[in-house]
């Protein structure tokens, strides 16, 4: 059984990757403070619905994935958390990665939608640093203490995406990061392994 603190840090990054699936694209514009946090109000919305939709937990996940696929900065996301190792990748091996990428986020952190129930997130407020901007937010789970959540925001890629959370300090694309390097390391380096893995993984 793991430990209060364990599952309180699981049901942190889970609930956190969830909401990064549902930042929604908006047109190109500079990127705004108060678009930046309309975009995060959005998000409140839109992972809120799939909450309570009711839905066997399979068809949120497949919800999950859909939002995942649609509004985050999929490609961004992935190649990060490759690290290094997305450089010596040929272009097939970075499709076929990111694809098995998107699918592993939906499964891992779709799972625990159900824990999620009651949940909520209230935005504190917003400030522009550097060629981003960052939102924070409180985040209310049933049955544990509140934590803070920042959201950076980007419209580099020609539309405003996320690009990151940051949990209590914690950057979850750099965690994640981790994990899949661990993941390939188990692997020999061996990319194609580890797209195979990932298939399977979360």
């Amino acid at each position: 059984m793991p430990n209060d603190t364990s599952r309180r840090t699981a049901l942190k990054t889970g609930f956190a990757a969830a909401l990064i699936a549902a930042l929604p694209a908006t047109g190109a514009v500079a990127l705004t403070e108060a678009r930046a946090k309309a975009l995060v109000n959005q998000v409140v919305g839109d992972i809120n619905r799939v909450i309570a939709s009711g839905k066997p937990l399979s068809s949120m996940i497949r919800d999950f994935e859909t939002i995942f696929r649609k509004y985050a900065d999929v490609n961004i996301i992935a190649r990060s958390t490759l690290g290094a190792d997305s450089r010596r990748a040929s272009a097939a091996q970075m499709r076929a990665y990111t694809d098995a990428f998107r699918g592993y986020v939906a499964r891992k952190y779709g799972k625990r939608f159900n824990e999620f129930a009651g949940g909520k997130i209230e935005v504190k407020g917003v400030r522009e640093v550097k060629s981003w901007h960052e939102v924070t937010s409180t985040v209310y789970l049933r049955g544990e203490a509140p934590f803070e959540v920042r959201f950076l925001v980007s419209d580099r890629s020609g539309k405003d995406l996320f690009f990151d959370m940051v949990i209590e300090g914690i950057s979850l694309r750099l965690s994640e990061r981790t994990e899949i390097g661990s993941m390939l390391d188990r692997r020999k380096g061996n990319i194609d392994a580890l797209i195979a893995d990932l298939k399977t993984a979360g």
